[in-house]
């Protein structure tokens, strides 16, 4: 590590200052543990998701997680005014309450990064941006999906003036008359699909399977009996179908089941399932469904899309194919310190509250859906994890007291001698 003028130390350094380090950092604030945060508050959500968005969460799932409970969105909304919760609250919305909470839990957020990361012993050692050195017991990793983007391997490689990721761009004002395409069928690429189209941009939306869209039970009355129970089994967070979304509310027990069973619970609670009320917004964007994307090649400042169905033309290629968490992306950590984190299908395995391999060393949000459940994607995950953090880091800090305590005692009274034990 680069030589680096000395900072203060702290019992946990938390990194990242979205809504989970945001949560965790309350609650460790709130009983009394030395802490210190590092980030931009609500980075991801204002540079890598377009103007315009709206959240998918339901307003009371998208509560940032206090102790108390003392900052929640209703009463951001109750200070400034805002008018009563909406279904779909606008992303701008939803960032102003994020640094509104950062500024009433975390006032002495450092707003600076984290270089590196090194396993110092039983601690760790942060060098910051500043040349400032942090020594800390404890690191938790709360940097969500930025860098984790998923590129289709038919598009690796392409130059991103003609192909580049949907999590790249908050305004698609510049694609203003020009013809694009966007690669998915979830939330995402719909939502893009629609702003893109309200834009000014001739949109086709491509998928290799159909559009499956979530039922709002609050806008489309029940019809039947599956659709009746779906409306009485729903749960706060509302996260997967019936009956994962019950399950799904525990974390506590679907970190204990088998990894099968939970990889299976993950892929079928985290399906592409857009907001039904996004479908009038589609109105005047082409569909193609069930398509095969064959080849992709670039021709001069074009695309072109060679599917199962015919070639396309495009000026520009959205992907709004999501994100695949990959340790090996955390740059920050050398990679001696990498290899020491177990991992499956590249996300992180960890142990009770949050904790990986590497003893001290915890991930939460999405780094966590593979052991913990796919609560971890969404806001509503928060108070879960703060809570696990907190409990695991006073727990093991009262232990390791007690253990000091005996061996000074130990040392105090004297220990008995080998001759003496004998018989």
């Amino acid at each position: 590590m680069d030589a680096a003028r000395p900072g203060s130390d702290c019992e946990v350094a938390v990194i990242g200052a979205g809504p989970y380090g945001l949560a965790v950092a309350a609650h460790l604030k709130a009983c009394d543990i030395s802490v210190r945060v590092f980030g931009q508050p609500m980075a991801f959500w204002r540079n890598n998701m377009p103007a315009g968005m709206k959240l998918q969460s339901p307003w009371h799932a998208s509560h940032i997680a206090h102790p108390q409970g003392k900052f929640s969105l209703d009463v951001f909304a109750h200070q400034h005014a805002l008018p009563a919760p909406r279904p779909q609250q606008p992303l701008e919305q939803f960032i102003r309450y994020g640094e509104w909470f950062s500024c009433q839990t975390v006032p002495d957020l450092e707003r600076v990064t984290v270089r590196r990361i090194e396993h110092i012993g039983s601690g760790f050692c942060l060098a910051l941006e500043n040349g400032e050195t942090v020594q800390a017991r404890r690191i938790v990793l709360a940097l969500g999906l930025a860098n984790h983007e998923f590129i289709p391997p038919q598009f690796n490689g392409l130059p991103s003036a003609v192909v580049s990721h949907s999590g790249f761009h908050t305004d698609f004002a510049p694609w203003r008359g020009r013809r694009v395409a966007v690669i998915g069928r979830g939330q995402s690429a719909c939502e893009s699909a629609a702003l893109l189209h309200e834009a000014g941009s001739e949109v086709d939306i491509v998928s290799r399977g159909d559009i499956n869209w979530a039922v709002d039970n609050e806008a489309d009355p029940p019809r039947g009996w599956h659709s009746r129970i779906s409306t009485l089994a729903r749960t706060p967070a509302a996260v997967g179908p019936l009956p994962l979304n019950v399950l799904n509310e525990m974390p506590d027990i679907e970190h204990r089941i088998p990894k099968r069973a939970l990889s299976w619970i993950n892929r079928c609670s985290l399906r592409p399932r857009p907001a039904s009320w996004l479908k009038p917004r589609l109105a005047g964007v082409g569909i193609e469904q069930g398509r095969q994307i064959l080849s992709v090649t670039v021709k001069g400042t074009q695309v072109v899309l060679q599917l199962n169905t015919g070639s396309r033309v495009y000026d520009h290629v959205f992907l709004a194919t999501g994100y695949k968490v990959d340790v090996s992306r955390f740059k920050l950590l050398p990679a001696d310190l990498r290899h020491k984190i177990a991992c499956a299908d590249s996300s992180p395995m960890l142990g009770d509250g949050f904790e990986s391999t590497v003893p001290g060393l915890h991930f939460v949000g999405p780094s966590s859906v593979a052991s913990y459940g796919p609560l971890m994607r969404f806001i509503a995950g928060t108070g879960y994890a703060a809570r696990s953090i907190t409990q695991i880091h006073l727990a093991q800090t009262a232990r390791a007291k007690l253990e000091r305590l005996y061996w000074r005692q130990s040392d105090f009274l004297g220990n008995p001698s080998e001759e003496t034990l004998r018989p």
